[in-house]
């Protein structure tokens, strides 16, 4: 599935993009050609990677940003007549390349190069960057918790603790970034990720007895199912949750207390009712670092929610969208950037590649300026053509993002599984400044 249905995207900017169009249409320079970067100047701190996701919702905002006549209606004020005029015939027809989805980034690493016109390329900046700060917030987050996790699967189930649009692609994010399912089932149903979920509280307690709701769960669901077993006093409920569905229960979701010494109450509780195959599955404000900790505990598998969807700590990437080059008035591109104190970019188009060794193992983010960085054979080229000519060429599916996740994580050092803080696990090298 391709991504939810095209609604216009044109008001997802900001003011000061169509002031700047009209400026620029009266001064003669809004045909210039133009190259803008999508970029971030550092990792959030302490962060080793970051992950790059958004990409498919990017292009489908790109396909979407149209001004349709309701649109324009909603413009009246903002620019004059004329720029209303030239918003009502917009189409990027320009071109962008970009880091695929599910790919490890760096500092200064250029994940989108958009090139085009000024004015057609400077209206796509608040929607870019608002797509790609917070799916790659969340899709680096997810990474960390799914490290940690290894091999046991962790479910997205922040739905609540987020604005409802948000929770769509924080879901999607994290699918992209190895999570295995999530509660929410617009993401179900818009971009096909797995959906999963049983019974909240609220179910046990509208029944007179816990057995009671057990036993209309499983009834309704199949002994494969998992039980929450916290409500009242978890020990009481294991016993009824075996009687109720048998040895052959699916699992039990513990969400309170102290997860890893409870679990291994519940474990040896459940191996005693010749239980031995039913999973145990914690939730209860998990982040990374709290999954890290329960590695040695008899935890099946991880319900995450709140830390997940606000970035664990990190809801924003930092990304920023600049101007770094553009056409004289002699024809020729020049190279331009921002100088101004700790907010400095780097002017010219880029190219970027993973600089490996012989073993395959990443050594380097090389970020070449004007020209490609030279490839001494083991190295892997990282920006790919998205879209072209106006017409969206990258469009992939979120199991080839979730792939190259996996073998994008795998050829970095080891010490990107460490979860305490530190710097980026690769630096990054500037060639042709």
């Amino acid at each position: 599935m391709t991504g939810s249905p095209r609604t216009s995207a044109a008001l997802l900017t900001d003011h000061y993009e169509l002031t700047m169009v009209q400026a620029a249409r009266q001064a003669g320079t809004a045909d210039r050609r133009a190259v803008f970067e999508l970029f971030a100047r550092r990792l959030p701190q302490g962060r080793r990677y970051g992950v790059v996701a958004g990409v498919g919702r990017a292009l489908d905002a790109i396909e979407a940003f149209r001004f349709d006549p309701a649109t324009i209606a909603a413009l009246e004020g903002v620019v004059d007549a004329d720029t209303l005029a030239w918003l009502a015939s917009y189409r990027f027809s320009g071109d962008v390349w970009g880091y695929p989805e599910g790919e490890a980034y760096f500092p200064h690493s250029p994940l989108l190069v958009v090139e085009g016109t000024f004015a057609e390329a400077v209206l796509l900046e608040t929607v870019l960057l608002s797509i790609y700060n917070h799916d790659s917030a969340i899709a680096s987050a997810a990474s960390r918790m799914t490290l940690a996790a290894g091999a046991r699967p962790c479910i997205e189930m922040g739905s609540r603790r987020t604005h409802e649009q948000a929770a769509v692609a924080a879901a999607r994010a994290a699918y992209v970034a190895g999570f295995e399912a999530t509660s929410n089932l617009a993401a179900r149903a818009a971009y096909g990720v797995p959906s999963t979920g049983t019974s909240a509280h609220s179910f046990t307690l509208l029944h007179d007895q816990e057995a009671d709701a057990f036993r209309a769960q499983v009834q309704t669901l199949g002994v494969g199912t998992t039980l929450l077993v916290d409500t009242y006093d978890v020990a009481e409920a294991v016993r009824l949750a075996v009687e109720v569905a048998g040895t052959g229960l699916g699992a039990v979701r513990l969400d309170s207390g102290d997860l890893g010494l409870v679990a291994r109450e519940v474990r040896a509780q459940l191996d005693g009712l010749g239980a031995t195959s039913t999973r145990i599955v914690v939730t209860s404000d998990l982040d990374e670092h709290a999954i890290a900790a329960l590695a040695a505990s008899p935890v099946d598998a991880y319900g995450v929610g709140t830390q997940l969807v606000t970035g664990s700590g990190h809801p924003t990437c930092g990304f920023v969208y600049k101007l770094v080059a553009r056409e004289g008035e002699d024809g020729e591109m020049v190279s331009v950037a921002k100088r101004s104190k700790d907010k400095a970019s780097v002017g010219g188009r880029k190219y970027a590649l993973r600089r490996r060794s012989a073993g395959g193992t990443a050594q380097s983010e090389v970020v070449g300026i004007g020209e490609p960085p030279t490839d001494d054979g083991d190295d892997r080229a990282l920006l790919v053509p998205l879209v072209r000519g106006g017409e969206v060429v990258g469009r992939e599916t979120l199991a080839e993002a979730r792939t190259r996740h996996r073998a994008s994580l795998a050829e970095l050092p080891r010490a990107v599984t460490m979860m305490s803080a530190g710097e980026p696990v690769i630096p990054t090298v500037f060639e042709g400044l």
